[in-house]
Order: C-alpha cells, then structure tokens, then sequence
C-alpha cells in the first residue's frame, strides 16, 4: 500500500475484463504515438516495434521533492560545467580509479592527445539528467526529501518517451480513469517538456556554432550504437530540433561508422565533415556531434572506436559531451562532492545558499581507497551485516553495472584489492512504500514499486572564459522498477517508463 496516499491508489483492477480493457488501450496509444522499442528478436526487415514497458497508472510522488528537483536543475547544470572545467581536478581523480579502470584510463588518454595539439573548440554542451529516490527519514518522523541516486552526463536517455508516457497518463486520466468500477476522478499530472527542453539545448548549441567558413551547409549529428533498439526515444527527440521557423539538418550515425563518414577538414580549425551515407555527392559541416553511444567499453572493441572518438574529440563540432564533461560523470566525482567531512562542493560552489541547496540532496557516499574515509567503508563493505546498507557502484553508466548489500563483499574477494579504489560506496535510499501495475511485453506485474525521478538539463559553456551561454531545466523521467529489483535502468530491463502524480 502507498504511504504517500493511505493505500487508497492505484486501483488493484481485480475484473479481468476492466483489465484487459485498460491494457488494450494503453498498448494502442503507445503504439499510436511512439511511445516504442523495438523488440529483442531477430527483425531483418526493421519493421517490428512493441510499447516500451509502462505502469498503467502514474505513480504518486511528494509535490514538494517534486518541485526541488526541478528548482536545483540549473545548479546542478553549473556545478557540472565547472568540474569539467577543472582539469587538475578530474587528472587527480582519473589517476585515483585509474589503476582499477582502464575505460577511463583510455578516456583520459583521448583528453590528453587532444590537449598536446591543442583544442579548437571551446564550447561544450551538456544535456544532463539528475537521479533521485525519495528518502523516507524514518529518524525524523518520517520526513519525506529528495535524495540524488547519480548525475548522467553522457546519454541521457529517455526525454522523448519520458514526455509521452506523461501524455499517455493524461490521456488515460480523461478517458479511462474516471470510469472503472473503483474511479478515479482527480489527478495532478505535471506537464512534461522533456523533449522540447532537450532540442533547446541542442539548437542553442547549433546557434553558437555558427555558419560554416568553408561554405558547408550545417549540421547536428546523433552518433548512436548499432542496433539501438530505443530508437524511437532519439526519434522524438532528433524531430524536435527542427522548428516550424527553422529547419535544421539532423543526421543519425553508428558510432562504429564514425571513421568511414566523417573527416577532419585539412584547415587549422579542424571542422568535422560528414558525408551521408545514402548521397555521397553531400558534405555537411557538423555543428554538434551529441553522443547517445561511447558511454561503456562495449562501444570501443577496437582501437578504431577510440581513433572513432579522438576525432570528434579534436574536431570543431561542439561536442554533447567533450570527454571531460562525460569523466565529470565519474561516480568518483559524485563521491567527493558528497562525502561527509572531505567534501569539495564548497571548491565549486562557493555561494552559500546554492551550496547548501545541493548539500541537501546528497546521500553519504565514502571512496573505497586507502585514505582514512576509505578505510573506514572498506570495514563497511566487509562486514555482513553493515554492508547491508549500501551499494557499491563502479564508474559506469547504464544499468546492471552495482552491487547491493550482501553481494558487495562477495564481490570484493573477487576484485584485486588495488583496483577497489575504482569504486564507491553509497548509502541506500529508503524510499516510501508505492505500488503500481506495469506492463512488460504484454504481461502485468502487480504488486510493491520503487520510483526514480530524473531532471534533465541543458547547459552550453565556454571553457575559455567558464561563461555560461545557455541553462535550463528540460523536464523530467520518472522510471519505476518492482520492489525486488536492485537495478533500475529501463534499456537494461529492470524498470519501466512512469509520470509524476503529485501529492
């Protein structure tokens, strides 16, 4: 039962007819307007598509976490674009897990090679999502307070069927809701501007760019991974760029194309050229390169992949991110922001009210180093019954990547011990009771859920001078998993898509 609404919601549809009912039409509006992903069978035509895994009802959420999140979004934007400014800080970083971490070993190494011949960029654009769960202080009469799970630099995904799971609960708040045999008749849904937000950011980096010197036609180009099965997500997304004033060429490319359709244009400005595939006699300068691949190992096999990112790298496409704002991802980074007692926050945010407004949304978090915290959560970690309070997350992003309770010192036998420092260990979150209904290919899961809200952002900056030329909150997902689950992410098959009920 639901803590946030005395147990009264969602309905527990147990007529099977009203059911099937609701199903029905949840399945064919999803379909009808995108709210997609194409199936994980063999589809050689690529025609197949089934609705991405939904509840059937939005989720209840505190109006007042709720309503923080999105006020402390441009904060969060700001913190971001000056770590990824902060060379020697993230160098000292990159040097601590780096041993344990050859991904971001390699990631530096991409930095470093571009920094010797010098940059020719010097603005960055971040499209940013900030995680939370709500915290249940179960020590302070129960209050209820947002606390953040990670900060997604790098592919942030799900703007585009984040916005239309919102319009699918709004649509079946009017037409279906009010007449099942337990009605629902009021509900306080949120409008949800994710993929116009995030398209924003996306323009007003083009914008910046400006017109080609070499008399190209300009261009934004989605570098994505072989065989994106959320398609339909980036889909949403790459349509909005467009205007009905403006029209702005938008192009989707595999990352592992990357080398065989773009070059570096032989001038000292090094602009990144792209040819499409499909008319070869074209040649477009590109103004934005955003990355929805390169965010994992299993994008690099080869040393081609890494050549692949080096030259968008050093290119003079203003690049969605640079690979020091994607390293600012780092869950290290996150670790040394929000460590009781050892926390740089206040290096970066000097302003009292704005440092103590993202104080308030971080949970402890301890480094697994040798240094005096580190050794403290080691014993942590290691000991069966308190490690039953954390999760210990290596510097990964995407799902299936954490280890929770119980299986952290399992894990750590396994790990060499001089590599442990290439992890961090994070306090879990107690978030309040909930429960929903989900469909999952076809099938219903009912029962306990646990919710998860991101913000997205969009921030342009210029490294030169640290300006800031666009920031903005962009929007929201709400992602909701089964209870029983450890892992959250929706691509990976634990959650599932979910809007905002606020209470």
């Amino acid at each position: 039962m639901s803590s946030l609404t005395g147990g009264s919601y969602p309905p527990s549809l147990d007529d099977d007819r009203e059911k099937d009912r609701l199903v029905q039409t949840t399945k064919d509006w999803s379909i009808a307007n995108g709210l997609a992903v194409r199936p994980a069978v063999e589809d050689p035509a690529g025609i197949l598509a089934i609705n991405a895994p939904v509840t059937l009802f939005p989720s209840p959420f505190p109006k007042s976490c709720f309503e923080e999140a999105k006020v402390i979004q441009a904060s969060y934007n700001e913190l971001y674009s000056r770590i990824s400014q902060d060379e020697e800080f993230l160098g000292s970083l990159v040097q601590e897990v780096a041993g344990g971490d050859d991904f971001i070993a390699k990631l530096w190494n991409v930095h470093l090679k571009v920094k010797a011949e010098g940059y020719v960029q010097p603005l960055t654009l971040g499209l940013f999502r900030s995680d939370y769960m709500v915290h249940q202080d179960t020590e302070n009469n129960n209050a209820l307070q947002i606390k953040q799970v990670e900060f997604n630099t790098i592919a942030s995904s799900f703007g585009g069927l984040s916005a239309q799971t919102s319009l699918l609960h709004k649509c079946l708040a009017q037409t279906e809701y009010p007449f099942l045999q337990s009605p629902i008749s009021s509900l306080s849904l949120p409008e949800n501007q994710s993929v116009q937000g995030l398209a924003a950011g996306l323009r007003a980096a083009y914008h910046a760019y400006g017109k080609s010197a070499i008399s190209h036609p300009t261009c934004v180009i989605f570098l994505v991974q072989d065989g994106e099965r959320n398609i339909f997500d980036q889909r949403h997304l790459e349509y909005a760029v467009s205007t009905p004033t403006e029209s702005i060429p938008v192009f989707r490319l595999g990352f592992s194309q990357i080398l065989s359709h773009t070059r570096i244009a032989p001038t000292p400005e090094r602009q990144l050229l792209y040819t499409p595939p499909h008319n070869p006699s074209l040649s477009f300068e590109v103004a934005v390169a955003y990355l929805r691949a390169g965010y994992g190992p299993g994008d690099y096999p080869s040393p081609e992949a890494w050549e692949a990112r080096y030259t968008v790298e050093r290119s003079a496409a203003i690049a969605c991110p640079s690979v020091l704002t994607q390293l600012a991802g780092m869950k290290k980074v996150q670790q040394v922001l929000a460590t009781p007692g050892f926390s740089v926050l206040s290096k970066f945010v000097p302003d009292k009210a704005q440092h103590d407004a993202l104080w308030k949304t971080f949970t402890n978090i301890y480094p697994l180093d040798r240094s005096a915290a580190g050794m403290d959560a080691r014993s942590l970690a290691q000991d069966p019954v308190e490690c039953q309070k954390y999760v210990m997350k290596p510097q990964r992003e995407g799902g299936g990547n954490n280890f929770y309770r119980s299986a952290i010192p399992e894990q750590l036998k396994v790990i060499p011990e001089d590599h442990w420092g290439s992890f961090i260990l994070m306090e879990l979150i107690t978030p309040p009771p909930l429960a929903n209904t989900i469909l999952r290919a076809g099938k219903l899961e009912q029962g306990g859920v646990i919710c998860e809200l991101g913000v997205y952002g969009t921030c342009l900056w210029d490294r030169n001078n640290g300006k800031v030329l666009h920031n903005e909150e962009a929007g929201y997902l709400l992602r909701t998993k089964g209870n029983q689950s450890e892992e959250g992410g929706v691509a990976a098959g634990y959650g599932c898509m979910d809007s905002v009920a606020l209470v």
